[in-house]
C-alpha cells in the first residue's frame, strides 16, 4: 500500500510504458510532455489529503518524462506537477500549483472538490485566463493511484458475435438498476447490480447480443450543474481513459467490472462501451485545469493556429482532443487496447465520431486514427461503432466512415418516424432504410450491418414519450426549457402526456409496436434502447442528461404491468423472429435484381394491390402503405425462405392483397395484436427462454463462489413461468390481410418449394 520508507531520489526508470507500472520490488512512473521544462510526482498518504513525498522525474526520452522508485507497490495514491511556461497567447498552460492526474492512471480515488483553485488562472481577474493563479489545487483534486492488473479470467472469451446475429440494447448502467427492486440495495447502480441473475435473465430472454453502456470511463461532475442541484448523469465529460467511474464499482475494486463482462459473456453478451475520445471534462481555455491542460495543452488539445490561446470547439463541449499528435493519438490507441486486453470489452461506440477523424482540412476517413484502427491486430478484431457528426465543419457524415466500421443511421431514426406519425412522401426514404440504407453505406464493399438503426436512443425521446408528446418538457433542467432538439418527429395522438383515453392508448400502442417491427425486420443491425420493451418513461424530457434521479431511471414497476408485460412479449417475438428469418438480417444488400427461385427476386415492393411498385407509385407523397417481400437463402444451397412486411400508416384498417405467386404465409407478429401468434412464434420464445434459462445457468455456475456477485440466486431468477396467449384471430385468407391503422405485420415462409 503506502510507502514503508521514501528513497531520497528516483533512479532513471523507463519512458515505457506510460502510466504507472508495478513490478512487485517499485512502480515506475512515465508521463508524457514535450514542452515540459520539469515534472514531479507527488505520493500521498491511503486517505489522500496529505502529501508524503516528493521527487523529480528524473529523465526525459523522447518527450516522456520517467522515473522508477523503489517500495511503491499497487493501491498507492499519486498525482503530478509540470512546471513550465504560461504562455496563453502561445498555447501553454503550465502551472505546477495544480495537482494534476495521471493521463493512463487505471484508477481514480476520491472526488473532485469544485474550487477556484482548481484553475490555472484567477477567475476574478479582469486579465482572465491571461492571469496566473498561486493557490494549491492538491486539497480539491481526487489521486491517481497504482494498479496491479492481474485478474485470473479462466476461461473467458468474447462471444464474437458476428455482425447479421447482432442486436445492441443502449443501457445506462446506473440507471438501469437503481430502481430494481429484485437487485441488493447496494450493489444498484454498479457493475455488481448488472451482472446480477435477474438483469442478465431480462437480456438473454429479449434476445440481446450486445449491451452498450453509456460512458464508464471516470467522468467529472460539472460545476454549472452542481451549482443547480443537478449531476452529469450521462457521463460524456471524460477526465480518465483508463479508469472506470468510481461509483460504479459497489466494491471499489476494477475487478468488479471485469467479474461483469465475464458473467455476461458467459450469458453470450458482448459488452460494448461508449467512448469519448474527442474531448475532455476541462472545458474551454477557461475550463479547470486537471489533467491535459496542465500537461501540455499545445499538445493535447486542438487550438485555433492563428489565436492559440484559444481551443478549436467542433465538438460543443469547449475543448478538441488532437488526435493529429502522434503522442496524443498513442494514448487513445493505448486506452481501447487496454480496455479489450485487461478488461475484455468486445467493442466501442464513439461519440462524435467525426471529430476523431479530423484532420487539419476536415474530416477524412483516411485520418491517422482510422488508419491505426484498422491496422491494429486486436482492435481490428472488435465492432466499431461511430456516432458519425459532431458541429464543426462539413460535421455530419452518415456513411462516409472507412470499411470495417458500422453507424448509428440519424436517417433511419428520422425517416421511420415521419413514416410512422404519417408525412407525407416518406415511402421512398423508408424503403431504402428497410434494406439497409445502400444509398449511404453501399461503396467500398461495406454491408448492410454498417447501418446501426435506431428510432430512439439515450438523447431524446424513449420510445413512450415519441408517441406521447408533441413538445419537449426539460423544465426540469434549469434551462427554461430552451435545452434539447425541438424537432422530434413526435406525434402525441391526441393528448400531450398520459391520458385515459382509451382510443389513445390503443393507438399509441400500436404505433409503438409498428416501429419495434420495422426496427428489428429492417436489414442493418437494430439498436434498441434500455427499456423501451416496457414503455420506460422520461415524462416528456429528451435531453435527461442531467438526471441522475427518476427521470433517467428505469421504473421497473412498468415491466409488471399488462402493458409492460405484453410490450416485453412482443419485443422478444420480433427478435426471435429476426433470428430465425435470415431475409432480416441478410448479410448482403439485396438489389431486387437476383431471381432466387422462379418469379421471386431477392426483394420486391408491391402496393396494397399486390402490384409492383412503379416510379409513379414512389412518387404519390399521399400514398402510407407499403409491403416488401424479400427471398433468401441462409446460405448457399440451402433452403429458401421468404418474409413479408406490410405497413399502413392511415388512420384506417386497410385489406392488402398479397403479390404473386401464392405462398403458405404464416403470421408472425402483427402490431395491432398484442399477443402470442402462430405455432412459429410460441416455438420462438419458447426456444429463446430455454437458451437464457442455460445461459443464466452456465453464468451462475462459473461465479458461484466468485466475491462480487449479488442480488438474488439463479433459482429466483429463473423460477418465473413463461406466458402464453391465446393466437389472433387475422390471419391470410384468399391470399388477403386486413392490416389495422397504424400498424404492421409480417408474415414468413420457413422453406419454399423450388
Amino acid at each position: 500500500m503506502a510507502l514503508a520508507r521514501t528513497p531520497a531520489r528516483m533512479s532513471a526508470g523507463s519512458p515505457y510504458p506510460l502510466g504507472a507500472t508495478p513490478d512487485g520490488s517499485g512502480t515506475n512512473f512515465a508521463v508524457f510532455s514535450a514542452h515540459a521544462e520539469k515534472i514531479e510526482l507527488c505520493l500521498f498518504d491511503p486517505t489522500g489529503r496529505r502529501e508524503i513525498a516528493r521527487h523529480v522525474l528524473p529523465e526525459c526520452t523522447d518527450e516522456v518524462w520517467h522515473g522508477y522508485l523503489p517500495r511503491v507497490q499497487p493501491g498507492q495514491l499519486y498525482g503530478y506537477r509540470a512546471y513550465g511556461p504560461y504562455q496563453p497567447e502561445q498555447g501553454h498552460r503550465f502551472n505546477h500549483n495544480k495537482l494534476l492526474l495521471d493521463p493512463y492512471a487505471r484508477q481514480v480515488a476520491g472526488a473532485l472538490r469544485w474550487s477556484d483553485a482548481l484553475y490555472g488562472y484567477r477567475l476574478e481577474s479582469s486579465r482572465a485566463d491571461l492571469s496566473f493563479d498561486r493557490r494549491d489545487s492538491a486539497a480539491f483534486m481526487p489521486k491517481s493511484v497504482v494498479v496491479d492488473d492481474y485478474y485470473n479470467w479462466g476461461n473467458d472469451r468474447s462471444p464474437e458475435i458476428p455482425w447479421d446475429r447482432t442486436v445492441f440494447y443502449e443501457g445506462h448502467l446506473r440507471g438501469m438498476t437503481m430502481r430494481c427492486e429484485h437487485i441488493e440495495q447496494q450493489a444498484r447502480g454498479t457493475f455488481a447490480a448488472l451482472a446480477d441473475p435477474y438483469m442478465i435473465d431480462h437480456l438473454v430472454k429479449l434476445g440481446i447480443t450486445s449491451i452498450e453502456l453509456l460512458p464508464v470511463h471516470a467522468f467529472l461532475q460539472d460545476r454549472r450543474l452542481l451549482e443547480k442541484k443537478l449531476r452529469n448523469y450521462w457521463g460524456y465529460n471524460t477526465m480518465s481513459f483508463f479508469a472506470p467511474e468510481p461509483r460504479y464499482l459497489s466494491d471499489g475494486s476494477l475487478n468488479e467490472m471485469r467479474l461483469a463482462i465475464r458473467q455476461l459473456h458467459k450469458a453470450g453478451i458482448e459488452v460494448i462501451m461508449d467512448v469519448v475520445y474527442n474531448h475532455t471534462c476541462e472545458e474551454s481555455e477557461l475550463g479547470p485545469t486537471l489533467s491535459f491542460r496542465g500537461l501540455d495543452n499545445a499538445s493535447y488539445y486542438r487550438l485555433l493556429p492563428d489565436n492559440p490561446r484559444h481551443c478549436i470547439n467542433d465538438t460543443g463541449c469547449g475543448n478538441t482532443v488532437n488526435l493529429s499528435h502522434p503522442r496524443v493519438l498513442q494514448m487513445v490507441m493505448d486506452s481501447l487496447r487496454y480496455w479489450v486486453e485487461k478488461v475484455h470489452v468486445d467493442g466501442f461506440r464513439f461519440d462524435l465520431s467525426v471529430t476523431l477523424g479530423r484532420e487539419a482540412h476536415g474530416f477524412d476517413p483516411g485520418s491517422g486514427f482510422f488508419d491505426a484502427v484498422r491496422q491494429d491486430p486486436v482492435l481490428s478484431r472488435v465492432k466499431m461503432i461511430a456516432e458519425p457528426w459532431d458541429i464543426g465543419p462539413g460535421g455530419y457524415q452518415v456513411g462516409q466512415h472507412p470499411p470495417g466500421w458500422a453507424e448509428w443511421n440519424g436517417a433511419y431514426r428520422d425517416d421511420v418516424r415521419r413514416f410512422w406519425k404519417g408525412d407525407a412522401g416518406v415511402r421512398p426514404a423508408l424503403a431504402a432504410r428497410l434494406m439497409g440504407s445502400a444509398d449511404l453505406f453501399g461503396h467500398r464493399r461495406r454491408r448492410p450491418w454498417a447501418s446501426v438503426n435506431f428510432i430512439t436512443a439515450h438523447d431524446g425521446f424513449t420510445m413512450n414519450d415519441l408517441v406521447s408528446y408533441n413538445e419537449k418538457h426539460n423544465e426540469a433542467n434549469a434551462e427554461d426549457n430552451r435545452d434539447g432538439a425541438n424537432d422530434n418527429q413526435s406525434f402525441n395522438w391526441g393528448a400531450e402526456g398520459p391520458t385515459d383515453d382509451p382510443g389513445i392508448i390503443i393507438t399509441r400502442e400500436k404505433v409503438k409496436r409498428a416501429m419495434l417491427m420495422t426496427l428489428f425486420f429492417a436489414n442493418g443491425t437494430p439498436m434498441l434502447l434500455g427499456g423501451d420493451e416496457f414503455g420506460r418513461t422520461q415524462h416528456g424530457n429528451n435531453n435527461a442528461y442531467c438526471h441522475d434521479d427518476e427521470i433517467g431511471w428505469f421504473d421497473w414497476s412498468a415491466l409488471e404491468s399488462d402493458a409492460g408485460q405484453a410490450m416485453v412479449r412482443f419485443t422478444r417475438r420480433c427478435v426471435a423472429a429476426r433470428a430465425a428469418h435470415p431475409t432480416l438480417r441478410q448479410t448482403h444488400f439485396y438489389t431486387g435484381g437476383t431471381e432466387v427461385l422462379p418469379g421471386l427476386m431477392d426483394a420486391s415492393w408491391f402496393d396494397e394491390s399486390g402490384n409492383p411498385m412503379t416510379p409513379e407509385m414512389w412518387q404519390f407523397a399521399e400514398g402510407r402503405m407499403l409491403s416488401l417481400r424479400r427471398v433468401g437463402r441462409a446460405e448457399p444451397g440451402g433452403p429458401v425462405s421468404a418474409t413479408m412486411l406490410l405497413m399502413n400508416a392511415y388512420s384506417e384498417d386497410r385489406e392488402f392483397i398479397l403479390p404473386e405467386p401464392v405462398l403458405e404465409w404464416e403470421l408472425l407478429a402483427d402490431a395491432a395484436e398484442p399477443i402470442e401468434v402462430g405455432d412459429y412464434a410460441a416455438e420462438a420464445v419458447a426456444s429463446a427462454e430455454a437458451q437464457a434459462e442455460v445461459a443464466i445457468a452456465q453464468a451462475m455456475a462459473a461465479t458461484t463462489d466468485t466475491p462480487g456477485a449479488s442480488g438474488g440466486t439463479a433459482t429466483e431468477a429463473l423460477a418465473r413461468p413463461a406466458t402464453r396467449d391465446e393466437p389472433v384471430v387475422r390471419a391470410v385468407v384468399n391470399n388477403r390481410i386486413v392490416v389495422a391503422a397504424h400498424s404492421a405485420v409480417l408474415l414468413g415462409v420457413s422453406r419454399i418449394a423450388s
